[in-house]
């Protein structure tokens, strides 16, 4: 059965009746409602957009959440209003987690409005694109871009060239750059990781070149993360450098550790953080979609989940699922990234535009955009978008040998980190 609560003045309700919290009756007139759930803070979100009312059943955070045939095999929990419903379906429902020990601020949380401060930490071959492309495109969200890196050469250039960047006679139309110290990176709503410690150089011969980055590019984020922590940092944290999924996993965990190495989830909530790498592959099936009328479909119907990296799952069509064509279409696009160091070029460019800037800019303005989110202990890649009530993620009726697909990759995530 359903109980109702007042806390801190926001109306609740839970299928948990003994709450230490104030009971209350019926509020049938309630334009919004936080449902109360718990769970270990590790294993889930510390709060989400009541997007569909199986949500409220769950007992586990997993990749189901994005399959409505397995939601739909959850029996209902009982007692939930026909008027609650409505709320749910008006988008109007949020949960959050009663056992994460930031329970009471994160009920208290207000997303800031208005153009967000965003800070890029570095300036290599993807930061320069990818803070072009904020700069370009971003000045209906983003008030300024703050630039840091190891080199002050770097960001003396690109503060240089960038604001040399504009329109005529409309010279505040695109957000200023500034060059931010280290310590001065967590001033701000939005930061980008993009330092990484090197990339495997072309005629190499080494085939998974993202898994070759994470063991020093986990230490990199990991003191930026601890970083946040100390600052007590409120915005997003977006984790762009490759491998973006285990990386974004790798910022939690580090972020939440005390001094004695303890996880005590007192640092960044696993939904302040995003890895963006998913867009640049949703972007390459796309691209070989247009030449190839086998797989036109995928333009309309299709959609990309997992990981930045060889367990990625490209799906022609969600209604007219073909499995063949599907993972034929999915190796073109986890190969990509080849096809252009066989060329003689490093692949940069189309992932901090698709995966960086336009995905960064997508989520700033609370559109759908393709990025790895918080799910089970994981980040995995999918649809989603940050809303007034929390976090969402698409839930589509996926077929059963897509769905085991999404599943392995999901197990496979779990190995890594």
């Amino acid at each position: 059965m359903i109980t109702f609560y007042n806390v801190n003045g926001q109306i609740c309700f839970s299928d948990i009746a003994d709450l230490k919290f104030e009971k209350i009756k019926e509020p049938k007139n309630a334009e919004k409602l936080v449902w109360l759930f718990d769970r270990e803070p590790g294993s889930c979100r510390a709060s989400f957009k009541v997007s569909d009312k199986a949500l409220l059943s769950v007992t586990e955070e997993n990749v189901s959440w994005l399959n409505s045939n397995k939601l739909g095999e959850l029996a209902p929990v009982e007692g939930v209003p026909v008027w609650v419903d409505e709320l749910i379906a008006a988008g109007k429902v949020r949960a959050v987690n009663v056992a994460h020990p930031k329970f009471e601020e994160i009920l208290a949380f207000q997303p800031k409005e208005g153009k967000k401060r965003v800070n890029v930490l570095a300036i290599g071959d993807v930061g320069s694109m990818l803070l072009t492309g904020l700069h370009l495109l971003g000045g209906d969200v983003v008030e300024s871009i703050g630039i840091c890196d190891l080199e002050e050469k770097v960001t003396a250039r690109w503060e240089f060239e960038e604001n040399q960047i504009a329109y005529p006679w409309d010279y505040d139309a695109l957000p200023e750059v500034h060059v931010v110290k280290p310590d001065e990176l967590f001033d701000c709503d939005v930061f980008v990781f993009v330092a990484s410690k090197g990339i495997p150089p072309v005629g190499s011969g080494i085939k998974d070149v993202r898994m070759y980055q994470f063991e020093n590019n986990s230490k990199i984020i990991g003191h930026y993360a601890k970083m946040a922590r100390e600052k007590n940092f409120k915005g997003l944290f977006c984790a762009v450098s490759d491998p973006v999924d285990p990386l974004a996993k790798t910022a939690f965990l580090e972020s939440n550790k005390n001094e004695a190495g303890e996880l005590d989830y007192m640092g960044l909530l696993p939904e302040q953080i995003q890895g963006f790498g998913l867009g640049v592959m949703n972007a390459r099936a796309a691209y070989y979609a247009k030449r190839d009328e086998r797989f036109t479909q995928f333009l309309t119907e299709g959609r990309s989940f997992g990981p930045h990296g060889q367990d990625l799952v490209v799906a022609d069509s969600i209604e007219n699922y073909n499995d063949e064509l599907s993972k034929e279409l999915t190796q073109l696009t986890v190969t990509a990234n080849l096809h252009m160091r066989a060329i003689g070029y490093k692949p940069f460019v189309a992932p901090a535009f698709s995966s960086g800037a336009i995905s960064i800019l997508m989520c700033l303005r609370g559109q759908w955009h393709c990025g790895s989110v918080f799910m089970g202990g994981i980040y995995m890649g999918v649809k989603n978008r940050y809303t007034a009530d929390g976090l969402e993620t698409e839930i589509l009726p996926l077929p059963e040998a897509l769905y085991d697909r999404i599943v392995f990759a999901e197990e496979n995530l779990k190995k890594i980190v």
